[in-house]
């Protein structure tokens, strides 16, 4: 089995690729099947977050290259500054991992969240396409509140 044990830029061209939802581009240990048929493990540090077109170096110095796959996620578009900054506020206040973009949000799909954002007067919609959220303020950490430490008026 091949070991994925670092991000590289190498300009090397990667031997293989694999395509991971954002649910397995956060973990830091992994097994997975390059679209070469090979198994591979990924072995990254703790808190380590994958995103579209990183690539990771192996123990025998092959490169592969991971692609963000499409998922279902809730779109929201909205023109209006206050409307998109209190959606942003209440997906960010129940820790949802969120895709910023100009005048659009994204989230993976969930219908009490669709339901509360529609009940705020925005629009939702549902579209497939490659998840890519938020580092996080705290180290570009995939697990947020983990990994620091402060007090606030709820339980982790």
């Amino acid at each position: 089995m091949l070991r994925l044990t670092q991000k590289t830029q190498s300009a090397q061209t990667p031997s293989a690729q694999v395509v991971l939802p954002y649910e397995k581009r956060i973990k830091c240990r992994l097994r997975v099947t390059l679209d070469n048929g090979q198994d591979a493990g990924i072995f990254l540090a703790r808190g380590e977050v994958l995103s579209d077109g990183d690539q990771l170096l192996a123990d025998s110095g092959e490169i592969v290259r991971i692609l963000a796959a499409e998922e279902t996620l809730s779109a929201v578009h909205c023109n209006d500054a206050h409307l998109f900054a209190r959606a942003c506020y209440h997906l960010g206040n129940r820790h949802v991992p969120l895709e910023i973009q100009p005048r659009s949000l994204y989230y993976q799909h969930d219908h009490v969240l669709d339901d509360m954002l529609t009940g705020l007067g925005l629009s939702v919609s549902c579209v497939s396409r490659a998840f890519s959220p938020e580092p996080g303020a705290y180290g570009g950490s995939a697990e947020g509140h983990a990994t620091h430490s402060h007090t606030h008026g709820h339980a982790h």
